[in-house]
């Protein structure tokens, strides 16, 4: 598969299922848009429906839940709105103040759900970074 020569660190780390996931979407989308920059935001995309990105990896959504995690990775190409970066903004708090631990994020239990995204997100990042080396 040529996707799989470019599967992001992130998601090498994950699971097959979320690695065969990422490289189906991809490859279709290079079939109908070429290689590059669209091709892998749209393997990101389909992504989102049925995993999140917790700390350096990305993991199936809880409970089953399927759709799209953010207003972006609903709206498609041009929509408005910005990406959560593969945290599920459509969680629960519960579920998101559970990440937060997990990722041991300081004050999570007096943070309000949007606080608790960019905290998660920003903690995904530097999880990100440290596990690339940068």
């Amino acid at each position: 598969m040529p996707a799989r020569k470019e599967l992001p660190s992130t998601v090498q780390r994950s699971p097959k299922k979320a690695q065969n996931t990422w490289i189906r979407a991809h490859d279709s989308a290079v079939e109908t848009y070429g290689e590059g920059e669209r091709a892998h935001r749209t393997a990101f995309a389909a992504l989102k429906h049925s995993f999140e990105k917790v700390g350096d990896h990305w993991e199936p959504k809880s409970g089953g839940k399927k759709g799209p995690s953010d207003t972006k990775a609903a709206g498609g190409r041009g929509s408005p709105g910005k990406t959560a970066g593969g945290v599920d903004t459509n969680a629960s708090k519960q579920h998101l103040t559970d990440v937060a631990k997990r990722l041991d994020i300081r004050g999570r239990s007096r943070m309000t759900k949007a606080e608790l995204v960019d905290a998660i997100q920003k903690a995904n990042n530097s999880s990100t970074r440290k596990a690339r080396g940068k």
